[in-house]
């Protein structure tokens, strides 16, 4: 029987969960807050798949315990949040894609022959969620603020696609580790105010901003720039607020979050992701 067409809506309530259902995850510390489980149920609805998706907080220092266990138990793969992606990566047989070169993994999936192999999502994220804003990142010169998992793998990922790459982090230690994973970036001094006026693409990849608190402070935004922030909660972030009121493009967190989850959802189920269904989940918030 055919899958149900994917609208731009959550799908039908799934059906009972019985001892032949698929479980996923989602670890991190905190994961209250996650839309994750949202995200995905409503894309396992929306195909007829008997999978569930579910959240365990896990306390630092536990998380390759975890990810041992998406073996012990036989899940059907496992995201990855803070604090625990390096320990994920130590934690899988084999690393796949940017992981490998990361070291940071995001997704945790099981294959066939009982290895766990670790991938990094996040690039594809940000580089799915800037074709969707229609953010060409060729020939643009992006600054990432950030030195940590997320902003390596947004080096990454926008070296690959073409753009020329800074990295502005308060400290510069991790800032060099950042700029040496794609040659040609360079390291900015961390400032605030921080100019921006020779740059055409902001990505903030740091907390800075969530919960409503005080975001980046960016000089020289105008409506030459395209500002994206990472930040999820809340959707529209004091740095989305800024940029907007400068007339750039504002680009809030919630498309690389489903994006990277899209990416995550095809790895461990090896079906295409639903993608409208998923958006309006995210945006509806956890549940």
């Amino acid at each position: 029987m055919s899958a149900p067409a994917a609208t731009g809506r959550p799908g039908p309530e799934r059906q009972a969960i019985g001892a032949a259902t698929r479980v996923a995850a989602v670890i991190g510390d905190p994961v209250r807050h996650s839309r994750s489980p949202a995200i995905h149920n409503a894309a396992y609805g929306a195909l007829g798949l008997d999978w569930v998706y579910v959240a365990f907080g896990v306390p630092a220092g536990r998380g390759g315990d975890a990810v041992a266990a998406v073996r012990t138990l036989g899940l059907g793969g496992m995201n990855v949040t803070m604090p625990h992606t390096g320990d994920a990566a130590a934690a899988c047989d084999t690393l796949a894609g940017d992981a490998a070169r990361l070291g940071v993994v995001n997704t945790v999936v099981p294959v066939p022959d009982g290895r766990l192999e670790g991938w990094n999502t996040d690039g594809d994220g940000l580089l799915g969620a800037l074709a969707e804003a229609q953010v060409e990142p060729a020939g643009r010169r992006a600054l990432v603020l950030g030195a940590g998992g997320a902003a390596r793998a947004v080096v990454v990922a926008l070296a690959r696609a073409g753009a020329a790459v800074g990295v502005a982090a308060r400290r510069a230690g991790p800032a060099a580790e950042a700029a040496a994973l794609a040659p040609g970036t360079v390291t900015i001094p961390w400032s605030e105010p921080l100019p921006v006026g020779d740059w055409d693409l902001v990505v903030n990849a740091t907390p800075l901003g969530m919960g409503g608190r005080p975001g980046p402070v960016l000089a020289g935004l105008s409506s030459a720039h395209a500002v994206v922030d990472l930040v999820y909660e809340p959707v529209v972030t004091p740095l989305l607020q800024a940029a907007a009121a400068a007339g750039a493009q504002a680009v809030d967190g919630l498309g690389m979050l489903v994006h990277q989850a899209a990416r995550a959802f095809e790895l461990m189920t090896g079906h295409p992701a639903p993608l409208p269904v998923m958006h309006t989940a995210a945006r509806a918030g956890p549940r």
